[in-house]
């Protein structure tokens, strides 16, 4: 047997699949993965985003608005995850159909892998930072190709162990938080802050502010289900994520505003989404800090990437070592392609016109049409009650298409003037109820119960 096969014999065999997993983690422990996972510095950089675009008063009400309201799709998603143990990508089936859930599973992949390629640049420029200090020498990316290399290996062999050291991570992500908001706030004052000019010339608006806070909850619920079916309980699973996600999210984007607002007030640059701009002013640590977090993140953001198209049809499993090698090297390649920072904004509006009519007909579908249950039908490789036509739920992809169209429209064409993103949630779902009027009518009542026990008792009766 070749080296390549025994190594894809070893993943395999170590690979996480999308059958349904039996919750076994309290509260205290989904909180601290949720703290942990978007204590990352992509949110820290979204709130540099905002000052001076919009008042520095006026970022911090809407990221705290913005985080709430995102946080309640994402429990709910999560929620449908703890009660049937399965995945976020493999929940779609239940109202895309099993080939249906084959379309928002591509576009989850085309996220994460943007989401890849970002964080590759931000630690190739944290790199780049130290290097150039030290020696002079500088090539962010080169250094953003390295940091992305190291990832994919790591995803291929070390995700269980970077999954372990991620909570230590962000104790150390939290130490260094106080610091820059004690460094910040040490200097000038909160009156200081708040009184710095908004500069309109930036083209931010406060919806546009709460849209973007809006939305990177909306690329998070892609993994909420993937976190919250290893929750012992819905309270814990709830409880954990919600109050775990918008901790984590007020904290970076708070520090982030705040960052920035302490460059403009020292004189500087207002740069948004430039580590380096940060980095400066609070020395080093920050970059260490910057690079660490990154290479956590993106590693499970990869291997996420992976095991989505690994698994992406029930019964049917592609091999993950060449799936992880291929993905790895589109991942690799896209992290030369810097410009995407500039157009972070339009990337985040872009995951929010994707994913919110996703997760829109998602609750729909299960709490509403489905009366939270969920059959092993949801697991079969063709045929059943989610099989619909030929596989795909029709209403479910025009109400997509339609979501997402809407979502875009208010965006650039017609400015909405609360924004796109809560209006297109509720036009989605909406639709989506009333398309699936008749299925909801026959749907039967009755207790949930957890799809590893209906598994169980399939198998006993066999």
């Amino acid at each position: 047997m070749s080296w390549y096969s025994r190594l894809e014999s070893h993943l395999e065999a170590n690979a996480e699949g999308t059958g349904p997993a039996r919750g076994t983690l309290g509260l205290p422990r989904i909180l601290m993965i949720w703290l942990a996972a978007n204590l990352v510095v992509t949110t820290l950089l979204t709130g540099t985003l905002f000052v001076p675009g919009v008042g520095y008063g006026t970022a911090l009400l809407m990221i705290v608005l913005g985080t709430l309201a995102g946080a309640v799709v994402l429990t709910l998603v999560g929620n449908i995850g703890t009660r049937t143990g399965l995945p976020t990508m493999a929940l779609t089936r239940g109202a895309f159909g099993t080939r249906g859930s084959l379309l928002p599973v591509a576009a989850n992949v085309v996220i994460l892998m943007g989401w890849s390629w970002v964080q590759a640049m931000l630690a190739g420029l944290a790199v780049d930072y130290l290097v150039a200090s030290v020696t002079g020498f500088s090539n962010p990316a080169l250094f953003a190709v390295l940091c992305q290399v190291l990832v994919v290996c790591l995803a291929i062999f070390g995700h269980e162990g970077i999954a372990r050291v991620e909570p230590w991570l962000a104790v150390l992500i939290l130490l260094i938080m106080g610091y820059v908001f004690a460094t910040a706030f040490g200097t000038f004052s909160f009156g200081e802050f708040t009184a710095i000019a908004q500069d309109q010339a930036i083209g931010l608006t406060t919806i546009t502010v709460l849209d973007v806070v809006i939305a990177t909850a909306i690329s998070w619920t892609v993994l909420s289900a993937d976190f919250n079916r290893l929750a012992r309980s819905q309270r814990a699973g709830m409880i954990g994520s919600g109050i775990g996600y918008s901790l984590s999210t007020i904290l970076s984007m708070s520090l982030g505003a705040t960052a920035i607002g302490f460059v403009v007030l020292s004189g500087g640059e207002a740069v948004p989404f430039d580590p380096a701009v940060i980095v400066g002013p609070f020395g080093w640590p920050l970059a260490v800090v910057i690079f660490m977090s990154v290479m956590a993140t993106n590693t499970m953001v990869v291997y996420g990437m992976v095991t989505s198209v690994v698994n992406a049809l029930p019964g049917r499993r592609l091999p993950f070592l060449g799936v992880a090698l291929v993905l790895g090297l589109v991942s690799v390649i896209g992290s030369t392609w810097f410009g995407l920072l500039e157009q972070f904004t339009g990337f985040l509006v872009m995951i929010g016109a994707f994913f919110v009519p996703v997760f829109a007909i998602m609750i729909a579908d299960y709490y509403l049409v489905r009366r939270a249950n969920y059959t092993v039908d949801v697991l079969r490789a063709a045929g059943g009650r989610y099989w619909y036509t030929g596989g795909v739920n029709w209403i479910a992809i025009v109400v997509w298409v339609v979501g997402a169209v809407l979502s875009y429209l208010w965006t650039y064409v017609w400015i909405s003037p609360v924004g796109a993103t809560l209006p297109a949630f509720a036009v989605s779902l909406l639709l989506y109820l009333g398309g699936m009027k008749a299925v909801r009518a026959r749907a039967a009542e009755g207790r949930q119960r957890h799809l590893a026990e209906q598994v169980e008792d399939d198998a006993v009766r066999a």
